[in-house]
């Protein structure tokens, strides 16, 4: 199989589970940086690894456009192109189409859209979509949806929703023949530079469903429960961080995780603070992912123990603590706020790097005191 999910310790509603992919296994609840363009934005890879970083996750849209999906084909697929040979996780590019909004143009086949880089004329349909991921060759793949805008109306969302739906039931249906029509390794697509951590001969891509219905409870439901009919092996939450309070956000997520297989890994897509994931976690949500970390360090926030930290402030001009006094990450153990707030205003390039490195160790150090919460009885449980 090219997905386990095995459940191991219950705490409340949360989880503490292994889910095993084509390269390597994660330990859940996980935060997933974000690398939109084969990239996290100042990270290299090796210090990412360094970082215990277990997936990644990938933009189809922008990979799409620069450097184009066949040509990450024709180099190995994006595990080969960008030297990474841990978990991937690709978005269907359903959320950066939509919210183009002057340069798209939404029908039932699929998405018309123009170009943000240079204007060029595009189309996505869900089977489009689903060649694109397969070209790049990710773990998990993304069904293609419409991630409603926030507010919405009931009308807007119940049409929203219907079209989603019919998108998802095609999305699988053309990835399932893609998939099962390629044998291993005859395309680049599905081959893997060879280490302890890349797919086996035999193992391909999976393909995630995501639940929609904007910020009804009922169309929530609704969607959850047609698209669990589908037998996807994992479903996402999404259309949630566009706007809403943060309120909203926990209702919807509280309404949507008991309809979802509890022997299948549940994702939150486009969340949150540090302290949001970490609640959503004990909820028994599994995968996030948020680009929060690594743009607020770019702007110079900071997130520590002790709170949210502008280290472009003066007052840290002569600070000889390091960022956070309760974290033992590469930059707290050998950098201080002085030198940071000098980076910063400098405008150093190391400054995105440094306070991006510590943003990711305080949300993957986040996940794995949620994960040590769990610490109930073993459970012997697998998808």
């Amino acid at each position: 199989m090219s997905l386990t999910f095995q459940v191991r310790r219950t705490a409340g509603n949360g989880r503490r589970a292994t889910l095993t992919l084509p390269h390597g296994a994660v330990e859940t609840p996980v935060f997933m940086p974000v690398g939109t363009q084969a990239t996290v934005k100042a990270v290299p890879q090796q210090l990412l690894e360094a970082l215990d970083v277990g997936i990644l996750l990938g933009n189809t849209y922008h990979l799409y456009l620069r450097p184009g999906h066949e040509a990450i084909r024709r180099m190995g697929g994006l595990h080969r192109f960008m030297s990474w040979n841990r978990a991937i996780l690709t978005d269907s590019g359903g959320f950066q189409v939509f919210s183009l909004s002057e340069l798209r143009k939404v029908t039932e086949e699929g998405v018309s859209f123009r170009s943000h880089i240079d204007g060029s004329s595009h189309f996505f349909s869900p089977e489009r979509s689903m060649d694109v991921q397969i070209a790049l060759g990710s773990d998990i793949a993304m069904a293609f949806d419409e991630c409603t805008e926030y507010p919405a109306d009931r009308a807007r969302a119940r049409a929203s929703l219907d079209m989603t739906l019919r998108w998802a039931k095609r999305s699988r249906d053309h990835f399932e023949k893609q998939k099962s029509s390629v044998p291993w390794g005859e395309r680049s697509a599905f081959s893997a530079q060879r280490s302890e951590n890349t797919a086996e001969e035999g193992q391909t891509p999976n393909l995630f469903g995501i639940v929609q219905g904007g910020m009804f409870a009922d169309l929530r439901r609704e969607s959850a429960e047609r698209l669990v009919e589908m037998d996807f092996p994992g479903y996402a939450i999404g259309g949630l961080s566009v706007g809403e309070p943060r309120e909203l956000t926990r209702e919807m997520i509280a309404t949507t995780l008991p309809l979802l297989p509890v022997d299948k890994p549940r994702y939150v897509m486009g969340v949150g603070y540090p302290d949001e994931i970490a609640e959503y976690a004990r909820m028994g949500v599994d995968m996030m992912d948020c680009v929060l970390p690594t743009r607020a360090a770019r702007h110079g926030l900071l997130f520590t123990s002790e709170g949210r930290l502008n280290i472009k402030n003066r007052q840290f001009a002569e600070d000889q603590g390091p960022a956070d006094p309760a974290c033992n990450c590469m930059v707290c153990r050998r950098y201080s706020r002085a030198y940071l707030r000098h980076l910063m205003a400098a405008q150093e390039p190391l400054s995105a790097v440094l306070n991006t490195l510590h943003n990711l160790a305080f949300y993957l150090e986040t996940m794995r005191k949620v994960r040590e919460e769990m610490a109930g009885e073993p459970i012997a449980n697998s998808q």
